[in-house]
């Protein structure tokens, strides 16, 4: 599967903003996504994922109760959702896919390209 992301910008802080994440193929729904980041200096860090049915999310305490991730499988898409945006959410975000719903970055693929998040102070 091919992922590419999108919906990165410059925000405020405090403000929203939703990324997407477009597969193509006809196997997304085999795959559990997640939301990867990476802030410039550090290590590609969790920020969300989501099973393969749906009905399963899970979240980085950093983020937890401000990010929403969710999918679309009519249109291989799959979305993380940010409100309350701080300075420390500044880094690129990911979309890869994994065949085991976890949190470990090793677990995922098929990183694609990335879109950057600036949240001003």
């Amino acid at each position: 599967v091919q992922l590419q992301a999108s919906g990165g910008g410059l925000v405020q802080a405090g403000g929203s903003l939703r990324l997407s994440c477009a597969a193509s193929g006809r196997t997304f729904r085999r795959y559990v996504m997640g939301w990867f980041r990476q802030a410039p200096g550090k290590e590609r860090e969790f920020v969300a994922a989501i099973s393969k049915n749906g009905g399963s999310t899970l979240y980085a305490d950093s983020v937890k109760g401000r990010f929403t991730i969710s999918r679309d499988d009519a249109k291989n898409t799959v979305y993380l959702q940010m409100s309350s945006l701080k300075p420390e959410d500044t880094a690129v975000y990911y979309c890869p896919a994994a065949l085991s719903y976890t949190t470990l970055v090793a677990a995922y693929d098929c990183w694609g390209q990335g879109t950057l998040v600036t949240v001003s102070s």
